[in-house]
């Protein structure tokens, strides 16, 4: 059946691959950019597959932006998929809050503010989903992705509640966490780092950090986009499914033995 999906982030990655497979399904796609070149790209690539899309702009950090959207599409919708999300890199004990700060609203508190009139629209109704994608950094560590696992750690605290809160409403709410793909969105976390870390000023070495950031960019880690997205294409229109969606499903054996460390770990 024929769902209309409003998934933010679409301007590239995950979300631009998942609009574009969603509406090649048939289904009806807003699919929303940060800025408005991103909006010319992403028509272009639509155009390109033979695909429609409904196409604005959505920057989570302008309440206009938040209040145009819902607007227009706030009663149109069926599914909202939060998808938007900033990448800091660092560590911990150097990195500028400011800038721990701003991944906290890119990546929590601007999707939460976003998602409250959907989800009292939906409650209004009687039915309605919305998803988050979250990550595998919600419930394990990366060292020097603190700040990213942090928010994703955050984001996760707020799904699960709101899971339980409008359980009995009739508005389904999940995540899908994705392990590492080449999307450019690590890489470009690393970028982030450039902008303040200097080895000569900071006191964490630079070495451990340059191999954790070498690993997240080589192509041992980083897998191929296609299947997470089709996965994501896959699992959204879904009347029902799982709560939270790890792909690859290997991750989460991982996952588990982690979680299981902490209450072991002596410091």
């Amino acid at each position: 059946m024929s769902k209309a999906i409003l998934i933010t982030g679409a301007g590239s990655g995950f979300g631009k691959g998942t609009a574009l497979g969603l509406a090649k399904n048939g289904h009806t796609i807003i699919a929303t950019v940060q800025i408005w070149p991103q909006a010319s790209e992403l028509m272009a690539a639509a155009e390109a597959e033979g695909v429609e899309l409904e196409v604005a702009k959505l920057d989570l950090l302008d309440p206009d932006d938040h209040e145009a959207i819902f607007r227009k599409y706030g009663d149109r919708i069926d599914i909202l998929v939060n998808n938007a999300a900033t990448g800091e890199t660092g560590p911990l004990a150097e990195v500028p809050v400011d800038r721990v700060r701003r991944e906290f609203d890119v990546n929590v508190f601007a999707p939460l503010e976003f998602t409250q009139p959907f989800a009292r629209r939906f409650v209004e109704k009687g039915k309605g989903k919305i998803v988050f994608t979250s990550s595998i950094a919600g419930f394990t560590t990366f060292p020097f992705l603190g700040p990213y696992v942090a928010s994703k750690h955050a984001l996760e605290g707020v799904v699960q509640m709101l899971q339980q809160e409008l359980e009995g409403t009739g508005v389904q709410v999940a995540t899908i966490n994705p392990g590492p793909f080449r999307t450019g969105f690590n890489d470009r976390m690393y970028d982030t780092l450039d902008q303040w870390y200097d080895p000569a000023r900071n006191f964490t070495a630079e070495e451990p950090i340059r191999d954790a950031q070498g690993l997240f960019e080589g192509d041992e880690l980083q897998l191929d986009p296609k299947d997470m997205i089709d996965f994501m294409v896959d699992v959204i229109p879904q009347d029902h499914h799982k709560f939270r969606n790890v792909f690859p499903e290997r991750f989460i054996e991982d996952v588990k033995n982690y979680q299981a460390s902490l209450w072991t770990k002596e410091v």
